[in-house]
């Protein structure tokens, strides 16, 4: 008989309650197994895709794209057993909702999945050795999912697939989003989809604006970002000016959620619980930069990215190593410093979602190949959006690369539960005085900031020059070990 199963939305770590469901990997009808992708949600922290804990076909979604939901809401229903008939204990046209029950606690659990089954709240590898670990978030909300009506419209697509982007157009979303982009699929009801971006579908919800009566002018028939501003503006194109266009708006207001609203919590909690110190170094890298250029062409390091702030990180590691006092945190409760016997090494990176710090762990421990790896992979999955909150925990130190944007240096705020930020500027020839006559050479700022309250000037000035040291002759590394 069919066996209706209910997946919820688990606590995917940090204790997190709510998230907001992005995109549907799946429709109803579709057959299904274990760990298939079957939703994209937005956490506090980090875009997550969640594996199916059944295998069956979807009979329901539950909660819509864009919705908010609390963690142990059922959002989707999956039929175990597709082939079943009814009886009298399961008739037909029984509500999915009603299939199951929530647990009472969170030490109670459903039935076990088949062998091999993923966890509802796990996103690890299956049971093994025949134990049946808890849900993770789930507790004695009896929430009940609502659907709201379904509103999907034909919308015209191009006939042909889109080209290759080369690169951002003026006012269209880099390539990273666009690879987010959702691919063609009939609806359930039997039309095309409305193809849109999460970011763009966000965009369209907070302003209003129903994607399927906004025109398309993306690649492929592409809802963008400037099809929703423009439908905003009454269909007229949307202003690069500060006047707003004729019946347009004047203000826009963007609810702050996800990652912008953690952010803005953190860097908050940071600035006005951390006396922030910032010192600047001025230094010649064209030693840094030739090396750059001699491991690009080497080929141990076949495959992967080198650039200057992979040098950068080595030589702030190699800073560390010989000052590891900075590598500590402040404990105000216990009103004590713990000194870190390892180095979680973070990156700031900038993402369409807003800004995250994933860090490398034990980056102290790996060598120059092992670290542009990591890097390379931290940097490309926070652009993504696949960061996970793991991925963002723990870090010990951070640096910031503010010269992507041709920005000269700046004075960053800590990553809450550290005790210094290390800023590196663009790199650009300079007028510079070297072996006494005027040269060009290629010259970058460095700015640290630190916390006062467990980092003095000595230390903080110490890490610095060290670090500006390796940089300026990267063959210190070695006469420092």
């Amino acid at each position: 008989m069919p066996d209706i199963k209910q997946f919820r939305l688990p606590d995917v770590g940090e204790g997190l309650t709510e998230a907001e469901i992005v995109s549907w990997r799946v429709r109803p009808g579709d057959t299904i197994k274990v760990n298939h992708p079957v939703v994209e949600i937005e956490t506090a922290k980090s875009l997550v895709e969640l594996p199916s804990p059944y295998a069956g076909v979807v009979t329901d979604l539950l909660v819509e794209e864009g919705q908010t939901v609390e963690v142990g809401t059922p959002i989707i229903a999956i039929d175990v057993d597709p082939d079943g008939a009814p009886s009298a204990d399961s008739p037909a046209g029984m509500p999915a909702a009603a299939a199951e029950t929530v647990p009472s606690s969170p030490s109670q659990v459903e039935t076990p999945p088949a062998e091999g089954a993923v966890e509802p709240g796990m996103v690890g590898g299956p049971v093994s050795g025949g134990r049946q670990s808890v849900l993770v978030g789930y507790g004695p909300r009896t929430t009940e999912a609502k659907r709201r009506p379904r509103n999907v419209a034909a919308v015209p697509a191009a006939p042909t697939a889109p080209a290759a982007p080369t690169g951002p157009a003026d006012g269209e979303a880099p390539f990273s989003e666009q690879v987010a982009a959702e691919q063609v699929e009939p609806a359930p009801s039997g039309g095309p989809r409305v193809l849109a971006k999460p970011p763009v579908r966000k965009l369209a919800k907070d302003l209003g604006i129903d994607l399927s009566a906004v025109r398309p002018t993306g690649p492929g028939g592409i809802v963008t970002r400037d099809d929703v501003l423009a439908a905003a503006d009454g269909g007229a194109p949307a202003s690069s000016g500060g006047t707003p266009a004729a019946g347009g708006r004047r203000e826009t207001r963007i609810p702050v959620k996800g990652v912008r609203r953690m952010t803005a919590q953190a860097v908050t909690r940071s600035a006005f619980t951390a006396p922030h110190v910032t010192e600047f170094v001025q230094v010649d890298v064209t030693r840094t930069m030739k090396l750059v250029d001699r491991l690009r062409a080497d080929r141990e390091f076949d495959g992967v990215r080198v650039s200057p702030l992979l040098v950068v990180a080595k030589a702030m590691l190699i800073a560390v190593r010989r000052n590891p006092d900075i590598n500590a945190s402040w404990d105000e409760d216990a009103q004590e410093i713990v000194l870190k016997h390892y180095v979680n090494l973070g990156i700031a990176a900038s993402t369409p979602r807003g800004l995250v710090v994933p860090n490398v762990k034990d980056a102290d421990r790996m060598s120059l190949r092992e670290l542009a790896e990591a890097l390379g992979e931290l940097t490309r999955r926070a652009r993504e959006g696949l960061t996970q909150p793991a991925e963002m925990a723990d870090g010990t130190i951070s640096i910031t690369n503010v010269g992507v944007f041709g920005v000269d240096t700046g004075t960053p705020i800590l990553n809450a539960g550290e005790a210094a930020i290390l800023c590196f500027g663009q790199v650009r020839q300079m007028p510079w005085v070297h072996k006494g006559k005027v040269r060009p050479r290629w010259v970058t700022q460095l700015g640290l900031s630190f916390d006062h309250r467990l980092v003095d000037g000595d230390l903080g000035s110490r890490v610095l020059a060290d670090t500006a040291a390796v940089l300026e002759d990267p063959a210190q590394a070695l006469v420092w070990g």
